[in-house]
């Protein structure tokens, strides 16, 4: 795999990859080196999740073997991520029921991403989203998981909980997606124990550096 960064007047890199397995495993790993290169370490585990399910789409809804790009671009406070591809297919989010890959892992966007959306090209379409690398991270993210509990229908959920009960039945929201997440890294193939552990690091560093 190859790539061109420019770094006027942005920091940008477009790396060019194949929809298939194995090209997956090869972006994630350019992505996580590109971003140690900016000197962004602590975006990295974000990063990887979102462009492993970015490419991943493509395997599943272009086809294995498409040509597709992912380009990665600093943005002052956030870091946005593109993924080209050839088809004019547009993500669909409304229509997708909790058992469909491609629902979860739309939500799964919305969830991490600070904002994300999909645009028709020229050529076909691009699925892009942007995650915050600024100080005030944590307090953005405490507000999106929020929201997106708040929403959140797992197995165990029936209606939504009146409002006297609206922290238990966060609590039990965020066990239920954690536990969907972890289902998630299993059938990618990854160790849900070692995705857990980064995890924890990467709290775990964010909060040192806020309370630094």
């Amino acid at each position: 795999m190859s790539g061109y960064e420019v770094t006027e007047p942005r920091l940008r890199c477009v790396l060019p990859f194949e929809a298939a397995p194995a090209e997956v495993r090869l972006l994630r790993r350019a992505a996580v080196t590109q971003l140690s290169r900016w000197g962004m370490p602590a975006a990295a585990d974000e990063a990887e999740l979102l462009v492993t399910e970015l490419a991943t789409n493509v395997v599943k809804h272009v086809g294995e073997g498409a040509s597709a790009t992912l380009i990665l671009e600093w943005r002052g406070e956030r870091l946005r991520l593109e993924v080209h591809d050839k088809s004019r297919a547009m993500p669909s989010p409304n229509t997708a029921d909790c058992d469909a890959e491609c629902g979860r892992g739309l939500h799964l966007l919305a969830a991490l991403a600070v904002d994300w959306g999909a645009v028709l090209t020229a050529v076909g379409k691009a699925v892009w989203c942007e995650i915050s690398i600024s100080s005030g991270q944590a307090c953005r993210r405490i507000a999106r998981v929020c929201e997106v509990l708040e929403g959140y229908q797992g197995p165990g959920r029936g209606a939504p909980l009146r409002r006297s009960g609206r922290d238990l039945g966060l609590e039990e929201s965020a066990v239920e997606l954690i536990a969907d997440l972890l289902h998630w890294t299993a059938a990618r193939g990854l160790d849900p124990d070692d995705v857990l552990d980064r995890a924890q690091m990467h709290y775990e560093a964010e909060a040192e550096a806020d309370a630094a």
